[in-house]
């Protein structure tokens, strides 16, 4: 199990010598109080934030019947989680929810985007009484990219239709940051102006960009890079939009330089990883399991729509874990090791 600098592992006794609780001539400390016993979650969910990792994430709140309160995201999940008993005097209206928190669960994800993307998926599914609307209000999009000779170009679109030379990525969350992505695209790879169709104004960009049609397989290249998360294709980008920004701000043109800095953002959006909605509509079931602790994910119809987690022995776990897909594995480790940390470590029986 992962151990968290933050939290005091100092011995009890020790701890209780320390304090004044004891007196250590004695020879001996009495036996600790039992919520001394329990570990992080004795002083209740505000002590197991302090488990959470600095990362985006999905959290879930549970009252003394387990009922779900409240499902939020979160960038760095512990500051997140924190904030709802430090700025309790701010945000009265939460104060009612607050108290009735018992168990806190939580998911940590490989970028915000998929953070956003459960977050909206577990909502949808079923809403806890504490939560204002069902998901996120980022509208769902894809980017179109058409390769026709034609007039080649990298489109908005809210739902993918298929043709011929068409490709479709994604689904992303976020309207204007897909908006801003493909903008950043345009701008480094002018692919609009490679076709072969190129009239009036488009031909004259075209000549200023200095492209035409024999540029048109190495843009479609290397968008299709981008958009298939290349690590290398990426960093090329970025480097040039970085690249323009600094000559940008450099030249006191800090409108441009601001607007690029959003594309560069757009751009790390898009290409994060993301795995909590995928294209395909398929149906998957993750398992991972550390401690006694079970997490497991449903995936119906390419959403990450399900998550539960409880006590499970072992040799009932491994052909569960092992039937995971390679591509779930690292996620669904990650976050059973998560799920042993804020679970109460007591000794107890197992399903």
């Amino acid at each position: 199990m992962l151990m968290d600098e933050s939290v005091n592992h100092e011995p009890w006794g020790a701890r209780a010598v320390r304090l004044g609780r004891c007196d250590p001539g004695l020879g001996r400390v009495g036996k600790p109080p039992a919520a001394r016993r329990r570990g992080p979650l004795t002083d209740g969910p505000r002590a197991a934030a302090a488990l959470l990792p600095r990362s985006p994430g999905v959290y879930r709140f549970r009252d003394a019947r387990g009922r779900v309160l409240y499902i939020g995201r979160a960038v760095d999940l512990r500051r997140r989680v924190q904030s709802y008993w430090s700025i309790r005097r701010e945000r009265p209206h939460l104060s009612a929810m607050v108290v009735r928190i018992t168990r806190l669960e939580a998911v940590a994800c490989d970028s915000e985007h998929e953070a956003a993307w459960l977050e909206r998926n577990l909502m949808e599914e079923s809403l806890p009484p504490w939560n204002a609307t069902p998901g996120g209000q980022e509208a769902s999009a894809y980017i179109r990219l058409d390769t026709g000779v034609g007039a080649p170009q990298i489109t908005f679109v809210h739902t993918p239709r298929p043709g011929s030379g068409v490709h479709h990525f994604g689904p992303y969350l976020g309207g204007s940051r897909v908006r801003l992505a493909i903008s950043a695209l345009g701008r480094v790879l002018p692919l609009a102006y490679a076709g072969e169709d190129m009239i009036g104004f488009g031909r004259d960009m075209a000549r200023a960009r200095r492209v035409g049609p024999h540029d048109r397989d190495v843009l479609i290249e290397r968008v299709s890079a981008v958009l298939e998360r290349r690590p290398v294709a990426i960093a090329a980008l970025r480097a040039e939009l970085l690249r323009r920004r600094n000559a940008a701000a450099k030249s006191l043109d800090f409108e441009l330089a601001a607007r690029l800095r959003d594309e560069i953002e757009a751009v790390d959006w898009v290409c994060s990883e993301q795995k909590a909605t995928l294209a395909e509509p398929v149906d998957l079931d993750i398992h991972g399991w550390t401690n006694g602790v079970l997490v497991r994910f449903q995936v119906r119809a390419g959403r990450l729509c399900g998550w539960q987690q409880q006590t499970c022995a072992e040799p009932k776990a491994r052909p569960l874990v092992a039937a995971t897909p390679v591509a779930w594995a690292t996620f669904a480790l990650r976050n059973a090791e998560l799920a042993a940390r804020l679970t109460d470590p007591r000794p107890r029986g197992v399903e």
